[in-house]
């Protein structure tokens, strides 16, 4: 019976050690299991620059179907909930999502990000100052590398993540040497997106058929465009995957112009680490395509 006494009390400190060990491991992996932030955007671009600015630190999602037009879709009911789970809400701005503004809005301050009033307008870019053009209207900001890094940036500060381009220096000016050859060429688009990207990449800015916003011009604006086409020697038309009224087709008849599809909503574009690099990629190439 000694011995049997003996022999516990000397297996006492294991048990103990293994014990608080157990304890150790159990809250690291709760830790571990701790979930991530939410962050969602209305539209699929901000959410690939919202990843390629969090990586793994947060779960990010978008709302709004990437093959839609963005200024006319209401937000169901499912898209609703997920705003009210979410740690963080992304938007353009009311100007853009004109129907999603009632429900971004009702969120506390500390739980949306409106882009367009969150990126600075003077962030140094590699542009063409002969070619530049006010761009304050404009709200497809995440075609600008520049704008596109100071939303990352805000991005990053609310989580407390150190901060980090989603778009580096060389990798902007190696994709504007890329277009170098073409930077004096015309083109044509359904409506008026391309301005920071031009501006961006130090390109002539486009003739647009339609506004900003993807509505219709008026008469005398059609016979302007008309004329303008004939007079700036333009050299493609460019089509996206939502915007495929006939009138950018009769145009492209018209004038006996090639067309080449430009998907400036990244339908395809898997939600990676390095999302907004290869997205900006892919449209540089599409761009070029453009002028053969």
């Amino acid at each position: 019976m000694i011995k049997m006494i003996h022999y516990n009390i000397l297996l006492l400190p294991i048990t103990l050690f293994l014990g608080i060990a157990s304890v150790a491991l159990s809250a690291e992996s709760m830790a571990n299991d701790k979930p991530r932030p939410l962050i969602i955007t209305t539209i699929k671009p901000l959410a690939i620059i919202a990843q390629s600015a969090v990586a793994d630190a947060a779960e990010v999602d978008f709302l709004m179907p990437s093959n839609q037009s963005p200024h006319h879709y209401s937000l169901p009911v499912s898209a609703l909930k997920r705003i009210a789970q979410a740690d963080l809400v992304i938007w353009i701005g009311p100007t853009f999502e004109s129907r999603s503004t009632k429900a971004i809005s009702a969120l506390l301050p500390d739980r949306r990000l409106t882009a367009l009033g969150s990126v600075s307008q003077g962030a140094e870019q590699f542009v063409d100052h002969d070619h530049s053009h006010h761009l304050a209207t404009d709200p497809h900001i995440w075609l600008s590398p520049a704008k596109a890094n100071a939303l990352a940036a805000k991005i990053q500060q609310h989580l407390g993540l150190p901060e980090k381009p989603v778009l580096s220096n060389q990798q902007w000016a190696q994709l504007s040497s890329e277009l170098a050859q073409v930077k004096s060429e015309t083109f044509i688009s359904h409506h008026d997106a391309y301005g920071h990207f031009v501006e961006a990449f130090g390109m002539r800015p486009g003739l647009a058929i339609r506004d900003s916003s993807g509505a219709a011009q008026g008469v005398k604006s059609q016979y302007q465009l008309r004329h303008k086409v004939a007079n700036a020697g333009a050299s493609c038309v460019i089509v996206e995957p939502q915007y495929l009224d006939k009138d950018i087709a009769v145009i492209a008849e018209e004038f006996g112009l090639p067309t080449v599809m430009m998907d400036l909503q990244g339908t395809d574009q898997p939600l990676s680490h390095q999302a907004y690099a290869e997205f900006i990629s892919g449209l540089v190439a599409q761009f070029k395509a453009c002028f053969g």
